[in-house]
């Protein structure tokens, strides 16, 4: 085997392998030899198919199969020989045909960066910290019995907190909603579900009460003609009901599973699946901020253009971008999450930073535990490698993160779940 190597640029390559052509020949003949006394044709007995015949139904299939594996062993053994590390799949440019005895292709691509040594002991780091209290939990029972609440119809009229049910019609800049006659809809007043005029003229009123009022839409708001706009709005209110939370006793912990243990054991289990919560946000925060400062220290890498342009394609689809050319507004982003993959693994490469299998385990039993099935959430990621792949690939860089944040200049800002979990609230 000859190689001989192009610099394309600063990352790219043009590897250039030549083969004997008698490699590709000997293969080709052995794979002949064995179909023919494996396959099955009409006409004739098993494991008598003559070659000539085999070659001409076959020939052709076998003949690229071989050329193809033998083109991608080839590459591996050249890119070894050469200590090149590929940063993509390679594009192959050949004829497949033998010229002086030998068989000739091109390999395209980019190789990885050679990094250097990294000092991440100058990187400023901030690690928030937070703890679940007894209030975090009393808070979180008072939302789960709102979720488990009834509604009963009652004759009162109508205040915060009240579902009620109207109809109503609403004309906007020569649109009316819906067409002909009303709509009818349902709303718990003070969720700001609707607008705050139309809240204001449902409280106080009862089932029967007409009202009209001039009503600003939201932007967002759900139907597209009224979106953004403000309109005359008349309508009827049709039922007023009430909440009925249910009392926090062991019937409502056994709504949840708790079989055994009473109101005891489902504060203990509200206290786990909060600190579950918690942990995991408090990670991504700290994941968050530890790669935003190393990608910023480390502006001069030099990046895989194809990798960037793969990760931006990625971005559009996951946004379901139309338009084919939509990559590219990714490609900014895509830049800075494919230097932190590449920092990241350098990292873990320089610093012998090997993948916990005792954490991945762990990670897998958290995601499993939230589930009714968790064994079968096991066995799927089991059986998938590219789920698999993927939690392990999150491990590592967890624990990457955690190095950066012991060996970096760290500080810890000490934070209530509330300004955690719900940021900006």
């Amino acid at each position: 085997m000859q190689v001989s190597i192009e610099n394309v640029g600063s990352l790219g390559r043009k590897l250039t392998v030549r083969l004997p052509a008698q490699r590709l020949e000997d293969t080709v003949r052995s794979r002949v030899q064995e179909m023919g006394r494996t396959a099955r044709l009409k006409g004739f007995r098993p494991g008598k198919v003559p070659t000539k015949v085999i070659e001409q139904r076959y020939g052709s299939q076998i003949r690229n199969e071989a050329l193809s594996e033998m083109i991608g062993s080839s590459f591996q053994e050249a890119v070894s020989q050469e200590k090149l590390r590929p940063a993509v799949q390679p594009q192959i440019a050949t004829t497949g045909r033998p010229d002086n005895g030998e068989i000739e292709y091109t390999a395209t691509f980019e190789v990885l960066p050679e990094i250097g040594a990294l000092d991440v002991s100058g990187l400023e780091i901030v690690k928030p910290t937070a703890d679940v209290s007894d209030a975090d939990i009393d808070q979180m029972i008072e939302t789960l019995r709102l979720q488990r609440r009834n509604w009963n119809q009652v004759e009162r009229a109508a205040q915060d907190g009240d579902m009620v049910l109207f109809e109503y019609a609403a004309q906007a800049e020569g649109v009316r909603h819906p067409e002909a006659g009303t709509d009818r809809v349902g709303a718990i007043l003070g969720s700001a579900a609707y607008s705050a005029e139309l809240e204001t003229q449902l409280v106080g009123k009862k089932a029967g009460d007409e009202f009209s009022a001039t009503v600003a839409f939201a932007p967002g708001f759900r139907i597209a003609s009224l979106a953004g706009k403000s309109a005359e709005v008349t309508g009827k209110l049709v039922r007023v009901q009430e909440s009925q939370l249910p009392e926090v006793d062991e019937a409502f912990a056994k709504s949840f599973g708790v079989r055994e243990g009473g109101l005891e054991k489902f504060r203990e289990d509200v206290r786990a699946n909060l600190e579950r919560e918690l942990k995991g946000v408090l990670m991504a925060r700290l994941k968050g901020g530890v790669i935003e400062k190393l990608i910023d220290a480390h502006p001069e890498l030099d990046v895989p253009q194809t990798m960037i342009e793969n990760e931006a394609r990625l971005l559009a689809r996951q946004a379901n971008a139309p338009a084919e050319d939509a990559f590219v507004g990714y490609l900014p982003t895509a830049r800075r999450r494919v230097s932190a993959g590449l920092l990241i693994a350098e990292l873990a490469r320089q610093n012998n930073i090997r993948l916990d299998s005792k954490r991945v385990s762990e990670s897998l039993a958290t995601i499993a535990s939230t589930y009714e099935e968790p064994e079968k959430v096991v066995e799927l990621y089991t059986r998938d490698p590219q789920l698999m792949s993927a939690l392990q690939n999150r491990v590592i860089e967890d624990q990457v993160v955690e190095w950066i944040a012991e060996h970096a200049k760290h500080s810890e800002q000490q934070l209530s779940f509330n300004e955690v979990m719900r940021p900006g609230v």
